[in-house]
């Protein structure tokens, strides 16, 4: 599972030109799903996601969470975050999951959200979305599960 993560101070994502989800000061996640994932390593991510403290405290130093900022979500299904461009010029997306585990786990992740976070806005699952964002910083961030949960053979 990769999560692409975006500070901003505002981002909306719209879809056959209605926005479907809006938010202020937050954070953009753009979630990709593979087909080993499980609600096991989808919980590990949200873990890490909402633990992240990237955000200014008084001194300036990026130290504060979103829950200590009463930031908002914006979720958003990509599974080209699983594009292979290892061969040729026209990515591969065979290690993205198959439609019905992705959807599963973005509709889990996204409920998981909402019990730690007020507010929580999505796109639309297999939507062509447009994504407005005005990132602040800019501060991007990678959470790949392969870095944030323990293989099983490490255990």
């Amino acid at each position: 599972m990769r999560f692409l993560i975006q500070r901003v101070t505002s981002a909306k994502v719209d879809v056959e030109g209605k926005t479907v989800g809006a938010i202020e000061n937050g954070f953009l996640v753009f979630i990709g799903v593979c087909n080993t994932d499980t609600k096991e390593i989808a919980d590990a991510m949200v873990k890490k996601l909402l633990g992240l403290r990237i955000f200014r405290d008084e001194n300036g130093k990026t130290n504060l969470s979103l829950k200590d900022t009463s930031g908002s979500l914006l979720l958003i299904s990509q599974f080209t975050l699983y594009a292979d461009c290892h061969h040729g010029n026209r990515p591969s997306f065979i290690n993205a999951g198959a439609p019905d585990l992705a959807n599963a786990l973005y509709e889990y992740i996204i409920e998981s959200c909402k019990k730690e976070i007020p507010i929580v806005q999505t796109g639309i699952f297999g939507a062509d979305m447009a994504v407005s964002i005005e990132n602040q910083g800019p501060f991007t961030i990678i959470l790949d599960s392969e870095e944030i949960v323990k293989k099983s053979s490490q255990s």
